[in-house]
């Protein structure tokens, strides 16, 4: 008899037949890890195996069952906001306005699985379910035949299926990457969109060794006149619908490549009476946050972080060499009883078990840190063939992540970054730390765990290839693309606007729906203008700024700067104000786009205001000072 435990890999998706061309391309990237050692990998993963024998523990897995045709196209609808589609009497108004943002590729993918959640349904013999071009709307006699064959949903995914059936035959070509050469990483346009074009193209190559973490890639995201959006520089008002776009671009982008996304369904565990280890991120927020209000990260993994920092980095083999598993097991049981009475004394803790706690609250949550929905999704990123489609599918997956997840991910990238960081002292490198690290994220308890016979060191290497590009590349994976912020500006536009919606306003909508690119309409008629920016905290005057194509948020911000204390302002507050008078960037201030088209949008100095005014003009500019520098009023 068999006994599942986490000492194996969670199982991966299976890729679709469409994706067997590309797959050759990755066999390139993986035969040149055959040369790395593996041994911390497999270390760990004993290591773990071991933690659980001793503890005696059985391991509680959710059952998963075989799903039916269409539950998960239904499942996906839901999570991906157009569930109003699922009901046999429900109006497509609710989800028209999310409809009307999407492009060519996203539309394709929302088709496909209202197809063949259609055909599930009326095999079941279950009442009939509306019409796909019921939703995407039907072509008028008036418009041309040319154009009706273009633009209709059936002849647009019959064109994406026939683009992807061809490429099993075509004969990819790889052109190498230039490990010292930086490319660019353009998010003005959807990554489907991209990869379409790319299809009559070639994929590019990384003839390198993984190991050596300063012959990657590098990459670099062009600035366009609005700028670059971070993760944290949206509301969480918008934040809320960055999710859903990032699933349904995901989607598409899968199916562009050719393979198929699929999705875990959530497991089920028994609850757990503890305080901290084993209890999920939400719990541990909601417990932290009545400590210490707006806390985003939990508490514990802040103080684990914190401690290895201050004395674990320069530790050789630090995360790599295994702690006492019976220390560690009683240092467990003093932080449940002590954490929060701050008794727990940390200075009496080996570096290596402060380690070993560390990976031991990732395994022990309820739900893996990278959520049990798409732990899958993030383990196939290693099939897609080329690196920049990678780093599109990894941008787009963490985008979905919930927020707890996301903040607790980035956090302990951050620390691991650190230790990369000091490789001269502790032996660590982007390849060690990743290969260790890899178990510890996607093995877990609640999740099947069947390996295909022989491909253990295949999964292995592709799971420690998946950290080591999120560790080196999180500046660029935590990145709000500037399509996304394009279609959140349109979702809010079209919801204040509440538009009574009939089939005349849909028709042809895959025709009519914008192009994800942002462009700024040039308003030759308005080549300047004078807007006032509010600075309420500090001033109770408003400063009237003289807009042209040259004007920058950096610029408004040093004007500012300048002013204070002139023109008879009446200044509220210039403590800790003043102290940026000899930065010409004036770091602690930041400018906010509010209301509008948007809910709260903090802007890159780089943003040319013009530009962003001609795109929102309904909006309100406030200065702020930064959250990161410590209030002084």
């Amino acid at each position: 008899s068999t006994r599942n435990c986490p000492c194996k890999m969670s199982q991966l998706p299976p890729k679709s037949p469409l994706a067997s061309p590309v797959s050759e391309g990755t066999s390139s990237r993986v035969e040149s890890l055959d040369n790395l050692s593996m041994d911390s990998f497999w270390l760990e993963v004993e290591n773990i195996k071991q933690s659980v024998e001793a503890e005696q523990e059985e391991c509680s897995l959710a059952d998963v069952k075989t799903q039916e045709e269409g539950e998960a196209e239904a499942e996906w609808l839901q999570d991906a906001g157009l569930s109003d589609l699922l009901g046999d009497h429900a109006s497509e108004n609710d989800n028209i306005v999310l409809l009307s943002t999407l492009t060519k590729t996203q539309a394709a993918a929302v088709q496909r699985r209202l197809d063949t959640y259609s055909r599930s349904r009326r095999r079941k013999n279950k009442h009939p379910v509306r019409d796909v071009r019921d939703i995407f709307g039907v072509v008028s006699s008036e418009e041309t035949a040319a154009q009706k064959e273009e633009s209709s949903p059936d002849q647009l995914w019959h064109n994406l299926r026939t683009s992807n059936i061809q490429r099993k035959t075509q004969d990819y070509s790889c052109r190498v990457r230039n490990p010292g050469k930086e490319e660019l990483f353009n998010m003005d346009v959807a990554y489907s969109e991209q990869a379409a074009v790319l299809l009559k193209g070639s994929f590019l190559s990384e003839s390198r060794r993984l190991k050596d973490g300063n012959a990657l890639t590098k990459f670099k995201i062009p600035k366009g006149r609005l700028g670059v959006t971070r993760i944290g520089d949206l509301s969480a008002q918008d934040m809320k619908k960055i999710p859903t776009l990032a699933l349904i671009e995901l989607t598409a982008l899968c199916d562009v490549l050719g393979f198929e996304l699929k999705r875990n369904k959530a497991a089920k565990l028994k609850t757990t009476e503890k305080r901290l280890f084993g209890v999920p991120l939400n719990t541990l927020l909601e417990n932290d946050q009545k400590l210490l209000p707006n806390t985003k990260v939990p508490l514990l993994l802040q103080a684990l972080l914190s401690c290895l920092e201050k004395r674990g980095l320069e530790t050789e083999g630090i995360l790599r060499v295994s702690g006492s598993q019976t220390r560690i097991k009683s240092l467990e049981q003093k932080l449940e009883r002590d954490f929060y009475t701050g008794l727990f004394r940390w200075d009496e803790v080996h570096q290596n078990d402060v380690s070993g706690l560390l990976k031991r609250f990732i395994r022990e949550l309820p739900a893996p840190l990278l959520t049990a929905e798409y732990l899958p999704a993030f383990a196939a990123v290693q099939n897609i063939p080329d690196l920049k489609q990678r780093l599109q599918a990894l941008n787009l997956l963490i985008l979905i992540l919930p927020e707890p997840n996301r903040n607790t991910l980035k956090a302990l990238l951050e620390f691991l970054s650190k230790v990369v960081a000091r490789e001269n002292n502790n032996k660590m490198n982007l390849w060690n730390v990743s290969t260790v690290m890899a178990p510890n994220l996607f093995m877990h308890k609640g999740l099947p765990n069947k390996i295909p016979e022989g491909k253990e060191k295949q999964l292995a290497e592709g799971a420690a290839d998946v950290v080591r590009m999120m560790i080196h590349y999180q500046d660029l994976l935590w990145t709000v693309s500037s399509f996304l912020v394009a279609q959140v500006r349109k979702l809010n536009e079209s919801s204040s606007k509440r538009y009574q919606f009939c089939d005349k306003r849909i028709k042809n909508l895959l025709r009519k729906i914008h192009a994800d690119k942002d462009k700024v309409e040039k308003n030759q008629a308005e080549p300047s203008k004078i807007v006032k920016v509010h600075a309420s905290l500090l001033l109770k005057d408003s400063l009237e700024v003289h807009l042209n194509n040259a004007t920058r948020v950096a610029d408004v911000l040093r004007q500012f700067q300048k002013n204070l204390g002139q023109n008879g302002w009446n200044i509220v507050n210039t403590v800790n104000l003043l102290k940026c008078s000899n930065s010409m960037e004036c770091t602690n201030l930041l400018l906010y786009e509010v209301g509008g088209n948007i809910g709260e949008h903090c802007l890159d100095p780089d943003t040319y205001l013009l530009d962003l005014y001609h795109i929102n003009p309904h909006a309100e500019w406030i200065i702020k000072q930064n959250p990161s520098y410590p209030r002084m009023f």
